[in-house]
């Protein structure tokens, strides 16, 4: 049975719902309007927490889920707004991005990922960083940086080619193709998939034995693995920074639009040849 966690070092983080559905197990869930779009505060929170989750000792496993029809939608409009039109806005939300991505990898603790329906955004940065991550036949993932109008950035520069091979991260980051859990699966993008219904049950039994196994063991077999992120870095740093740059240019105004009108984007091509 779930227990609500009542540890006061998770007291902060208010737009993230945190239980703990068995021993050693603290589970995360987005619940938000919009399918768990992630507003400026659930950004903020979403790349604090690990470092709590890692710090915390009646947690061995962390598992991270969505609410109701989804993983999550990605970011709010409003939050992008504000990242377009304010300088200083946007430097805090590229920071934060930034952390999301070390602190999931940094976290001593393993983190489970349960993904259904649409994967999209900071939730889907957390769920494919997570050490094992179990995906529904159905789920919808997408990395949509460039049919917004910036570079994928986040985690994908560093994640996708290592996960799924260059061939593959290329097609899907450059098109923003749609990727079932089963296509996910297939190509290496994710640890598991399973029915839609199994996926937050495959999700906790997983944790679960994680969470009887030799802790030292666990995290520094994850240690070691996640090297391969550490030591590629600067790829992540130069994806990052890109792709904040253009939420200063034309085409991220047109891409948001053309999401607010159910278009297709119109972009006008490069400034300079």
């Amino acid at each position: 049975m779930s227990t609500p966690c009542d540890d006061e070092r998770y007291g902060e983080f208010t737009g993230l719902h945190i239980d703990r559905p068995s021993e050693w197990v603290l589970r995360i869930t987005l619940d938000a309007p919009g399918l768990n779009a992630v507003d400026r505060t659930v950004h903020r929170q979403l790349a604090d927490v690990w470092q709590v989750v890692d710090r915390d000792p009646r947690t061995r496993v962390a598992v991270l889920r969505g609410a109701g029809k989804a993983l999550s939608a990605g970011g709010s409009f409003e939050l992008i707004d504000d990242m377009i039109a304010d300088f200083a806005e946007r430097t805090l939300v590229l920071r934060e991005a930034r952390d999301l991505v070390f602190n999931v990898i940094n976290c001593s603790k393993p983190v489970v990922s349960a993904i259904h329906g649409p994967a999209v955004g900071a939730g889907l940065v957390a769920a494919l960083l997570a050490d094992v991550s179990v995906a529904g036949r159905n789920a919808v993932i997408i990395d949509g940086h460039t049919r917004l109008g910036v570079a994928a950035g986040d985690h994908a520069a560093i994640c996708w080619p290592l996960l799924c091979g260059m061939a593959k991260a290329k097609y899907y980051l450059l098109t923003c193709d749609p990727l079932t859990g089963e296509e996910a699966e297939r190509i290496g993008l994710v640890s598991l998939c399973v029915d839609d219904d199994e996926v937050h049950t495959r999700a906790m039994q997983v944790a679960e034995a994680l969470a009887a196994g030799s802790q030292s063991a666990i995290r520094w077999t994850k240690h070691s693995l996640n090297n391969w992120y550490r030591d590629h870095s600067s790829i992540f740093d130069a994806s990052w920074g890109l792709e904040f740059y253009g939420f200063g240019g034309p085409d991220v105004v047109e891409g948001l639009a053309s999401h607010r009108e159910r278009r297709a984007p119109h972009f006008e091509g490069p400034t300079s040849e």
